[in-house]
């Protein structure tokens, strides 16, 4: 049977139900968002002479909900417009028109009696046929399925969206005892495919599985951060991006995340899984009932393990909470010598055998935590999961780590880990052994660029499902390569594709990755038919190598300089103009010389999640890799007849002079730094490289033409100067920005408008990409953008000199 989901009903309209309903508005689906009406008035109701039957009082709950959540930071939906496609109502005068709905999404809160109630009356009014989930975090799906009709229940399972459903991708799918395999073989497509999810089928146990060994993993952290006399500052610091963890680490996330949250989740896994081997974990330490009573439950409440303080003079201190005598004091630094180690080492996977070999606290911490961690996984095997591979799937989509158990177990080495567990006091399951004794040494293994994992009732390496779709780096890396230096690798993808994969710090593009840019071109043009530039970085890239910018302008060496950023030009100006087709795949921060590669490609196949934009003001410079001379084409492109052409070239400007950069992708189609009919968005980010790759195979077999060079780029000279001059001058009298803001927006001025021309003309792009590295150039001559390359370089964030 063939399911189209056109249209789904979210049933409560809290921070999860708002948040969810805002996703599928994300991907053009149209929502229909639910709630409870009000039992009594409102103060300003009452000041209106509202009534309890007046819509907008029925509504209230809902609407406020909604709009709260739009509202919030970061947000849950990609563009505001999208908004639209959510339409708001009452469980008592719309619950009908859920029979119109492909999909109805019960969201309420997490009290089964409750839930009940509200399937009651959904199965009233429900289409037979129709897909209803419920997203629950460990309420069992057998007890909330019961009594009910066998339509509703081959057509009911839970399915568990992480919090916030935007950001993190894991999509727990959780069957009945009656639900049909079709729905769960839907579900979990549609999450992939359509939500951008990592879907992962799991068992009708306690907490699943994400929260099963997550919550296991921080409540382990508790308790061994008293155990070890730590400070919750140096737990931070190891179970951090050392690690391949958020920067938020442990404790700043269970602040964000809400104490009261992971409370809940562990008091239940403590109530319901009391054969455990490590049930006694489960039960909170006594520094976390005082926090409760507190009510120091973290973002929410103003403190948690640290506390945000305003100084007299109005500036902002963070202090920590002591775990001893729970009170907050100033934070301490944490370093450990065994971190030291790891500094050189760019790959997360290589760090582990360093750090369980440390002599130091820090070794000994990571001794415990891995050998508890392990034996926790391997004796949930098949409790919560017959396959281990969802398990690492689970602690990568839905806690945000970059290795999953099994896959640390790996770097480590199995009979390695197996060894320090027993020298901490654990016992792996006896599965882990006889996998040893089958033969196979390690969880996973790579073959003709797919994945494999052990499966344990077939003990022997079996394929990991679904990776049709996928193209992954890390598994064709050495097997495809062409070319590679210090900057990129270039691998072939087949069919005649080439990538350029940024391996550089950062993704940053210097001289050795506009080298391989240019090598992948020259080779894709001989004997390829397209190139691809995608990474699986953590940002595609943060822009040029500032570092060596700066060191040529103090050095003073301008020739040099100018022949980099002609360099840099050129090789934009190939991405656009070679005999073969280039498609970028951006993802993440796309910055400064990430965004001028973008502008200068065939095609542009974004990551929903792409964050792009010229940024270059913040370093006292303007886009200098042809971003400014592309703007202006971009902008002269969109002039129509009898159209205010100033204006259209006004919005460019202000997208380079206010570093305007996107919330999303789709953001940047506002900006025109995407452009609506040739770049596309794509939700799933593990599948986007092998869409880049189709869309780059198809222009080549449709004929690709190379591109001529334009000379008819419209420019409107003294019209435009004279009108961006007086801008500036007037943005610089009401203080908005500083007399060195006021010297960089008047070059890019020159540039966009074709330098002083007494009128319109038409120009090539050479001759504004040379007005523009002039600009550039002149401006890396002064000391205040020196002032702020350097302090770009130093503290990570712009200066305004």
């Amino acid at each position: 049977m063939k399911r189209n989901i056109k249209k789904v009903a979210v049933i409560g309209s809290g921070i999860m139900g708002s948040a969810i309903a805002c996703h599928f508005a994300n991907i053009g689906v149209e929502v229909l968002l639910l709630d409870i009406i009000p039992r009594e008035l409102n103060d300003k109701e009452k000041k209106k002479g509202l009534s309890l039957e007046d819509k907008v009082v029925r509504n209230r709950i809902v609407n406020q909900d909604l709009q709260a959540s739009l509202k919030s930071k970061p947000s849950p939906i990609y563009h505001q417009k999208f908004a639209s496609r959510i339409t708001t109502g009452n469980l008592e005068d719309d619950i009908h028109k859920v029979s119109e709905v492909d999909w109805i999404l019960e969201v309420v809160v997490e009290r089964l009696d409750i839930k009940k109630q509200v399937f009651d009356n959904l199965e009233k009014h429900r289409t037979p046929g129709t897909l209803i989930t419920s997203n629950t975090s460990g309420i069992p799906i057998k007890f909330m399925s019961e009594g009910r009709s066998d339509d509703f229940q081959k057509h009911f399972c839970g399915t568990h969206f992480f919090n916030p459903p935007r950001y993190l991708r894991l999509f727990e799918i959780i069957p009945g005892p009656k639900t049909s395999p079709e729905v769960l073989d839907f579900l979990n497509g549609y999450g992939e495919k359509f939500l951008g999810k990592k879907s992962v089928v799991a068992k009708d146990t306690p907490a699943f599985i994400g929260n099963r060994v997550g919550i296991f993993s921080i409540m382990s952290l508790f308790h061994m951060v008293k155990d070890m006399d730590m400070t919750i500052e140096e737990v931070d610091k190891l179970t951090g991006p050392v690690i391949g963890r958020q920067k938020s680490a442990t404790f700043r996330t269970v602040d964000v995340v809400g104490l009261d949250t992971l409370v809940h989740v562990a008091n239940g896994l403590y109530e319901n899984v009391p054969d455990d081997e490590q049930h006694d974990l489960f039960k909170l330490p006594g520094f976390i009932d005082t926090m409760i009573e507190n009510k120091w439950l973290g973002s929410k409440t103003g403190q948690g393990f640290y506390k945000k303080e305003k100084n007299k003079d109005g500036s902002s201190n963070i202090k920590s909470l002591d775990l001893d005598t729970l009170e907050y004091r100033e934070r301490k630094s944490a370093s450990f010598s065994t971190l030291e180690l790891t500094k050189t080492i760019d790959k997360v996977a290589d760090r582990f055998e360093v750090l369980i070999n440390g002599k130091d606290k820090a070794g000994e911490f990571y001794r415990k935590n891995f050998s508890a961690l392990f034996a926790y996984v391997s004796n949930r095997i098949p409790e919560i999961s017959d396959d281990l591979y969802k398990i690492d799937d689970a602690m990568q989509a839905g806690f945000g780590w970059e290795h999953g158990p099994f896959q640390i177990w790996d770097a480590i080495g199995v009979e390695k880990g197996i060894k320090l567990m027993k020298e901490q006091g654990y016992e792996p399951a006896s599965w882990v052994n006889e996998m040893i004794d089958s033969g196979s040494k390690s969880f996973y293994s790579v073959k003709n660029g797919n994945t494999y994992y052990y499966d344990i009732p077939k003990k022997e390496q079996v394929k990991v499902p679904g990776q049709d779709a996928f193209i992954i780096l890390d598994n064709i890396r050495e097997s495809k390569e062409v070319f590679k230096n210090s900057g990129v690798v270039v691998e072939d993808l087949g069919d005649g594709i080439l990538n350029v994969e940024f391996r550089s710090k950062m993704n940053s593009i210097g001289g050795d990755v506009l080298d391989g840019i240019n090598k992948a071109i020259d080779l894709a043009e001989k004997e390829y038919q397209g190139l691809v530039v995608c990474n699986d970085g953590q940002n595609f890239s943060v822009g040029a190598n500032i570092g060596m910018i700066f060191m040529m302008a103090v050095e003073q060496e301008y020739d040099e300089l100018n022949m980099a950023i002609k360099y840099f030009q050129d090789t934009m100006m190939r991405m656009c103009y070679s005999s073969i087709p280039t498609v970028s795949a951006p993802h993440n921060m796309t910055l400064g010389g990430g965004c001028e590669l973008s502008l200068h490609a065939d095609k542009v196949v974004a990551h929903a999640e792409t964050y792009i934009g010229l940024v270059e003001f913040g370093v006292g410079v303007i886009p200098g890799g042809g971003g400014s001379k592309e703007m202006t084409v971009r902008a002269a492109d969109t002039f129509q007849k009898d159209d205010v052409e100033l204006n259209r070239l006004r919005e460019h400007f202000l997208t380079i002079g206010m570093a305007k950069v996107s919330t999303s992708a789709y953001e940047a189609y506002d900006t025109n730094i995407l452009q609506k009919g040739k770049d596309i968005v794509v939700m799933n980010k593990d599948r986007q490289l092998a869409i880049a790759k189709q869309h780059a195979l198809l222009m080549a077999q449709n004929g690709y033409t190379q591109p001529i060079q334009r000379t008819d780029v419209k420019v409107l000279g003294k019209q435009a100067l004279g009108a961006f001059y007086v801008g500036t001058d007037q943005m610089y009298a009401g203080k908005y920005i500083s007399e060195h803001d006021k010297k960089i927006a008047n070059k890019l001025a020159y540039v966009m408008a074709g330098g002083d021309l007494s009128g319109s003309s038409y120009v090539s792009e050479q001759y504004l990409l040379d007005l523009e590295r002039e600009a550039f150039l002149s401006l890396t001559g002064e000391r205040k953008t020196l002032e702020r390359l350097q302090h770009m370089l130093k503290k990570g964030k712009p200066l305004r000199n």
